[in-house]
């Protein structure tokens, strides 16, 4: 097993080396750095074990020697994962557990939020349709509002508003990046546009597949779009209320989600063909306007 030290060491290099969209604790405070990496560590090797590896080309992050493939080996891996978290006097774990359970116990940190995790990345190996927007949000409040929650908590914030400020970010985070990916997911045969909505719009699960964006996927996308800009301005008091550096980060993620869903609205939605991501201008612009009263 290694030693606590060690272990923040390989979370901040998991951290440094393998985030997706934003940096990971850009600008905590240097005492608060570890613990961010190793939350950030837990949750992108489960995140791992439940959706690399279906496509031709996965990344590779640095996380076990060998990853699950199948459903089963994926949801054996994810159950393993649960049960180092639960119970820490296990001698063989990860080297990420040490300062994972280190930061829980400093920070009194609620384990329910990383098992909510575990629930959703566990969904995403089973189930690969959602009937309706509802199925869709519980997905989100387990798989994307508990990582908002752990930034609170870490920074000290408890107050049930700001929570659910920041469940309304989170959420409208997970759901631009559901229609940011379509084409991606269709890859994993994960839809996550409501099955509903899909017959409202009369477009069946063969055009997604054949990529057909007619004008009613357009119409589709754009009633997406438009209802997950509301959930972000729910969010959005939460910057407004928070001191610096923390406003600065929860406003740079907020206008970079912001911003995909503007950027899916230039390819007038045409998510099947194209995948809107964020350049490196994007990012730089993003920075600036954070910045900005």
């Amino acid at each position: 097993m290694v030693s606590l030290t060690e272990s923040y060491t390989y979370c901040t290099a998991l951290a440094k080396s393998h985030y997706e969209n934003f940096p990971v604790g850009l600008l905590v405070p240097a005492k608060m750095k570890p613990h961010v990496h190793a939350v950030y560590a837990f949750a992108r090797i489960a995140d791992d074990f439940a959706d690399e590896g279906y496509t031709s080309e996965p990344s590779k992050p640095v996380t076990t020697p060998t990853e699950p493939k199948t459903e089963s080996e994926r949801l054996a891996a994810l159950n393993d994962w649960e049960d180092q978290l639960l119970h820490p006097q296990h001698s063989d774990c990860h080297p990420v557990f040490p300062a994972v359970h280190d930061s829980i116990q400093k920070l009194q940190l609620d384990p329910t939020l990383f098992t909510d995790l575990l629930s959703a990345f566990k969904q995403d190996v089973v189930k690969r349709r959602y009937q309706n927007f509802e199925e869709v949000l519980d997905y989100c409040r387990r798989s994307a509002n508990p990582v908002g929650r752990l930034v609170l908590h870490l920074h000290g914030y408890h107050d049930p508003i700001k929570l659910t400020w920041s469940d309304h970010i989170c959420t409208a985070l997970q759901l631009a990046n559901f229609w940011q990916d379509v084409s991606v997911d269709l890859l994993k045969d994960r839809i996550y546009l409501p099955l509903d909505d899909l017959n409202k719009f009369e477009i069946s699960e063969k055009q997604l597949f054949d990529k057909q964006e007619t004008e009613n996927y357009q119409k589709l996308l754009r009633f997406q779009v438009d209802r997950t800009q509301a959930i972000f301005n729910q969010g959005a008091p939460l910057y407004q209320s928070l001191p610096f550096p923390l406003s600065w980060e929860i406003k740079f993620t907020w206008q970079g989600g912001t911003t995909i869903l503007e950027k899916i609205r230039e390819l007038n939605y045409k998510t099947l063909t194209h995948r809107p991501k964020l350049s490196k201008v994007d990012f730089f612009a993003l920075a600036i306007r954070s910045l900005l009263p």
